[in-house]
């Protein structure tokens, strides 16, 4: 790979210019990396930060092809892209992280869940289904009954897309689409481990952390870091972690969401090829962030140190329930005053209800007082609508 430091030459493309794209250019203009992203969005929050912007559909081929070619290395925010056409810049020679084959699998749950049974990584009892009438059937067939958990194969994002079915009226409310359902895991505790692994092969992994998930939306509340758990258990999870990014030989990075069960056996609920939710207390929390370390990953840097420095509790902001329009935030003016509290905004034009906004990472050494720091800037925060 050619020089990449203050090298007009060589470019790193972005497909999607959301929050994630714009917390890692933020490590690319550190490095002085010439960037250049593509979103459908016009006022995409990546596009300020970028040295080059492409307003553009990024499941379009022959749009995708345009902006791939001429670029050193292509890499994602999002994994909803045109996998067809990163094949064919890859074998025209373009470095596409991560590799189209392992976003393939990926970005279609069912088979995503299919790949950890082929490949003896652990993971909750499941089958897969192409419409309601299949899905009725399996369930007959198999003698499922809820509680169990109905996921969408393509689309979900951020919740969307998932049904936890607690009684049989739920069954008939669920849509008509190709999907799977999984057995329900009695679990102790949601965790993560984002894992890197550059093309050289070096491979490091975070420390775990611990979701909170909202009990209506399923969505992310508050991610924990360190997590409470037993040093067994965490280095069991990390070892899950570095295996799963083998299997799928990915470069890039990859967030690897778990269940810990209550008799201590670990399972894979699903992965993301890229920057996560689970990690954005890294900005704060560790020596070297997971946005730094995908750009590190991607171009084949020498990997950063994962060690935390600081405990640390992240708080998601989300659009308040009622509110939909051009965005105003309201009670964040305290806030600034806490020591150890950082409030990241997304640059997003407009809000509406459960919509990802911002977070918020409160660092403490003791990560109680982190996690009521945290709560309290989050119920402070209100995200509304002008």
């Amino acid at each position: 790979m050619k020089e990449i430091f203050s090298n007009p030459s060589f470019k790193l493309g972005v497909l999607g210019g959301g929050q994630l794209g714009k917390m890692m250019l933020a490590e690319t203009r550190r490095y002085d990396i010439y960037t250049v992203v593509m979103d459908p969005a016009a006022d995409a929050p990546s596009r300020l930060a970028s040295n080059e912007f492409v307003c553009g559909s990024l499941m379009d081929y022959n749009t995708v092809l345009d902006f791939g070619r001429g670029l050193d290395v292509l890499t994602i925010e999002i994994e909803h892209v045109n996998v067809d056409a990163l094949e064919v810049l890859e074998g025209e020679g373009v470095k596409v992280f991560p590799q189209p084959r392992a976003l393939r699998i990926i970005q279609n749950k069912a088979v995503q869940k299919q790949f950890y049974k082929d490949h003896q990584l652990p993971t909750s009892d499941f089958f897969t289904f192409e419409n309601a009438e299949e899905l009725h059937e399996g369930l007959k067939k198999g003698n499922w009954k809820p509680p169990f958990v109905w996921k969408a194969a393509t689309g979900g994002y951020d919740g969307f897309g998932v049904n936890i079915v607690r009684t049989e009226a739920d069954i008939q409310n669920l849509p008509n689409q190709a999907g799977l359902v999984e057995a329900f895991v009695p679990f102790e505790k949601e965790i993560a481990v984002i894992v890197a692994r550059n093309e050289n092969g070096e491979v490091v992994s975070y420390p775990v952390v611990e979701m909170e998930f909202h009990p209506t939306a399923n969505q992310v509340e508050y991610v924990l870091c360190p997590a409470h758990i037993s040093p067994e258990a965490a280095e069991k999870a990390k070892e899950l972690a570095e295996k799963t990014i083998a299997a799928y030989d990915l470069v890039g990075l990859l967030a690897v969401e778990m269940f810990l069960a209550k008799d201590g056996n670990i399972y894979i609920n699903e992965v993301a090829p890229r920057t996560h939710n689970s990690g954005h207390l890294t900005i704060e929390s560790n020596f070297t962030s997971q946005f730094e370390q995908h750009v590190r990953a991607v171009t084949n840097m020498p990997l950063g140190s994962t060690d935390l420095r600081i405990p640390a509790v992240m708080a998601n902001l989300v659009g308040d329930k009622g509110y939909s329009g051009p965005v105003k935030y309201e009670g964040y003016r305290d806030l600034l005053a806490m020591r150890g509290v950082y409030i990241h905004l997304y640059g997003k034009s407009s809000t509406r209800p459960f919509r990802k906004m911002g977070h918020v990472t409160a660092t403490h050494t003791d990560r109680a007082e982190a996690r009521a720091a945290a709560e309290k800037a989050k119920d402070a925060i209100r995200v509304q609508s002008r």
